[in-house]
């Protein structure tokens, strides 16, 4: 059955809101359905006069990232609790956003909506008007992911044969989804960043001449570059210009379909001797990222930056975390000071149990606060759309990785969709982190906006409701949390 008339028989169907797996990728969950999906907006004019304005999801997910009706204004002194000290004074990274990867598949699904209720949720998602989230950052793919509904490159010819003046290159491809719903999204957001990660080169490319695992051959390092250089150039003719790049999407797994497998040493050398010249003769300003995989090896991006020729072209390295920790950043920060870090993917999954709690606590703690508290300039979750059956997806490719929405006969918004909402919406591109004090079992991170807003998300880690400090200069106020649950407060 093809995969439109698959779709087509399912929308009958009521959707199952789905909730997410833990973002350790162990075990797959599914959420509840509820009436807090949206974000539910009070008029301006209902709310209470308040120093200090509060966002709240409740580990119980009673609460759906909503403003909250409270009065919160600074005071002299604060109470016995604990306090977080916010200082504009301590500067580090400045961000460049939080969002999604909008695979083939999501942008398959969002593309074959009724075209009122694609204005609609294209706007929910990437309008930076006070109503809605405000996505600022996108992660797409370089030919298909496992999240496309078939395995494709851009020159896909025999693999028996080979075309290094890339003759049939053809980004066909994309055009049916992924480039109109991008165009969409830039109408709504100009200035959204879009980093762009290949899952495999071309068959004819690698050693192994198979979408699944393989190298890519030395002898079409060079054509390989051109073939990044023609993406680009072609995706600028098509109003897309991305910001990014990762040379290979999770370079040491080659067990998924589309995968490709490369070492550092391999990386280094096709940056240095060709991708680099090959984007500095075009005049292509692109920047060229590395590793895009697990916390659990800092050795691999460190050692491609070790090596001086490839590191001159390089704006830094990308992480995700299927393993390792998110200490792993710097580490990395650490051995390279100059060059950034960035977060790049996690995947949420879906199955029969409800597990919204741990899953906001996990990822809120990992990913929104320990991403930047570790030096990241973004945070993107893996998948922006899915159907409720985790479709579209690869022949062998994942089969329970769960969008931020759910598209079926309703559109349903899944946990990651409120993780990244507690920040994009606030912590607008150009936003700097500043200072906040550690205190214990409320885990946090601060920023500075470029209009010069004060943005603390927190989250209580402990088995019990918390009261706590936000001191800012010698003003303080009080505020307290839920277990699980996770504010943004903005000043």
């Amino acid at each position: 059955m093809s995969l439109k008339a698959y779709l087509k028989s399912i929308t009958a169907i009521a959707v199952i809101l789905i909730s997410v797996s833990n973002c350790e990728c162990s075990k797959a969950r599914k959420d509840t359905p509820g009436t807090n999906d949206s974000t539910q907006i009070t008029p301006p004019d209902k709310f209470v006069s308040t120093d200090v304005m509060f966002w709240l999801t409740k580990a119980d997910s009673t609460v759906r990232f909503k403003r909250q009706n409270v009065a919160l204004n600074f005071g002299i002194s604060g109470t016995s609790a604990g306090t977080i000290n916010v200082d504009s004074t301590q500067t580090y990274q400045t961000i460049d956003g939080f969002g999604f990867a909008m695979t083939g598949g999501s942008a398959y699904l969002i593309n074959r909506l009724p075209a009122a209720d694609r204005s609609a949720i294209l706007k929910e998602l990437f309008s930076t008007d006070s109503t809605f989230i405000g996505i600022s950052y996108l992660r797409i793919s370089i030919g298909s992911s496992d999240l496309n509904d078939h395995v494709f490159s851009y020159d896909d010819i025999d693999p028996n044969f080979t075309d290094t003046n890339l003759v049939h290159f053809d980004i066909t491809p994309d055009t049916y989804d992924l480039i109109p719903v991008l165009q969409s999204v830039l109408e709504i957001n100009p200035n959204i960043k879009i980093l762009g990660s290949p899952w495999s080169a071309p068959k004819w490319m690698k050693t192994n001449k198979s979408s699944v695992g393989g190298s890519l051959k030395p002898e079409f390092y060079s054509a390989y570059a051109k073939y990044f250089v023609k993406y680009l150039q072609t995706m600028k003719d098509n109003g897309i210009t991305l910001d990014a790049i990762t040379v290979q999407n999770e370079p040491e797994y080659g067990g998924n379909n589309p995968s490709m497998v490369m070492s550092a040493t391999e990386q280094a050398t096709f940056i240095k001797h060709y991708l680099g010249p090959a984007f500095m003769s075009t005049g292509i300003s692109t920047k060229i990222q590395i590793f895009d995989h697990n916390c659990d090896h800092p050795n691999y991006p460190i050692s491609v930056l070790n090596d001086a020729d490839a590191r001159q072209y390089i704006d830094g390295s990308a992480f995700h975390l299927y393993g390792g920790v998110i200490s792993a950043l710097s580490t990395v920060h650490n051995a390279y000071p100059d060059k950034n870090v960035y977060f790049t993917e996690q995947w949420v999954g879906g199955s029969a149990t409800n597990n919204f709690a741990p899953d906001l606590k996990w990822c809120t703690k990992n990913l929104v606060i320990g991403a930047p508290l570790n030096w990241s300039k973004n945070v993107i979750q893996w998948n922006l759309a899915s159907d409720p059956h985790y479709q579209p997806h690869t022949p062998g490719g994942c089969s329970t990785c769960l969008g931020a929405i759910t598209i079926g006969s309703t559109i349903s918004r899944n946990v990651a969709y409120f993780i990244i909402a507690h920040a994009s919406k606030f912590v607008r591109p150009g936003s700097v982190r500043i200072g906040s004090s550690v205190v214990s079992q409320l885990a946090n991170v601060a920023y500075k906006t470029p209009a010069g807003k004060k943005v603390l998300i927190v989250l209580n880690e402990s088995t019990s409701a918390q009261s706590f400090n936000i001191k800012f200069g010698n003003n303080y106020v009080t505020t307290s949390l839920q277990s699980g649950s996770v504010g943004t407060y903005i000043w």
